[in-house]
């Protein structure tokens, strides 16, 4: 099956675009950068309307990307279209919706760790749901974070992990995880389709089913006009996140392959926790010293 991405037509741009490495590394920035944008976002534009207006703004730029092969492939996920749903509302919607507002409640180097848990949670739901038999390294990796994960929401107090005593935001962030590693395990029945016509049939789940909870927003709370702050987050969610970023990881996997790109991924909680701590000014406790080394130490692990 051939894919058909979008190429930038300038010479420098082509050179770009067959640097796997580069556009790996940029992807996982613009991943990171979402934990801080996702918390500067608090106060600016209400978590619902921003998932709305998030795919709003990238559906058309997908659709455009996608137009050589838009209507083959719809013709296709049409067939398909309660599970091509399904994804669109657990992992892009309801994950964005409880990504934002757990900002309200904790920090972005805390959202940004937490997400190092969904490699965890795919290997969990793989050996549950499907049989897999993970390597005894991959299953020590993925035991390391999620101890990590653990020391975050326990604040390094393992006290609160007896109480079940957590923040409210670090249990909304968890469960975001858990959305989108049942999007990641549910990708292995993606129907036979290119990679961009598939994330234009998915994004438009996503901007279907960001509609009600982002009427219900207005009807409690009235319509917030996003100012200079919250149109740039709009922006980076949108052309950066869901956009130029999915372009980026999708060409990598297309020059080096799903595995070797997939490596680049578990960067994403690295960069992010020094990016909330460097922008933000966040505090860099203790516990997220030991939380951080448990993260990198279990990727380290489970890659090998």
């Amino acid at each position: 099956m051939t894919e058909h991405i979008a190429v930038p037509n300038a010479p420098a741009r082509k050179r770009l675009w067959n640097r796997p490495i580069l556009l790996l590394a940029t992807t996982s920035l613009i991943w990171a950068g979402h934990s801080v944008v996702g918390k500067l976002a608090v106060g600016e534009i209400p978590p619902m309307t921003l998932t709305f207006l998030r795919w709003a703004f990238a559906f058309v730029p997908i659709c455009f990307a996608a137009r050589h092969v838009i209507v083959k492939d719809f013709k296709v996920l049409r067939r398909h279209w309660p599970y091509v749903l399904s994804l669109g509302a657990l992992g892009y919607t309801a994950f964005n919706s409880l990504f934002y507002l757990s900002a309200h409640y904790t920090g972005a180097l805390n959202m940004a760790l937490f997400q190092a848990c969904i490699p965890g949670l795919v290997l969990i739901g793989a050996a549950l749901g499907f049989g897999a038999r993970p390597k005894a390294t991959q299953a020590f990796g993925a035991a390391c974070t999620m101890a990590g994960v653990a020391v975050i929401a326990a604040q390094g107090q393992f006290a609160r992990l007896a109480s079940l005593s957590f923040n409210f935001g670090d249990v909304l962030m968890f469960v975001a995880c858990v959305f989108y590693a049942y999007y990641a395990l549910a990708l292995r029945y993606r129907p036979a389709v290119s990679s961009i016509g598939f994330l234009a049939g998915v994004a438009l789940a996503a901007l279907l089913t960001s509609i009600p909870p982002f009427l219900w927003e207005i009807s409690r709370t009235g319509f917030v006009l996003p100012g200079l702050r919250g149109w740039a987050v709009v922006l980076y969610a949108s052309l950066g996140v869901a956009f130029l970023s999915q372009l980026c990881f999708m060409r990598g996997v297309q020059l080096i392959g799903p595995g070797r790109a997939g490596v680049f991924v578990n960067l994403v909680p690295v960069f992010g926790a020094l990016m909330a701590v460097g922008f933000l000014g966040e505090p860099l406790a203790s516990y997220h010293l030991v939380a951080l080394a448990l993260v990198i130490g279990g990727i380290v692990l489970a890659q090998r």
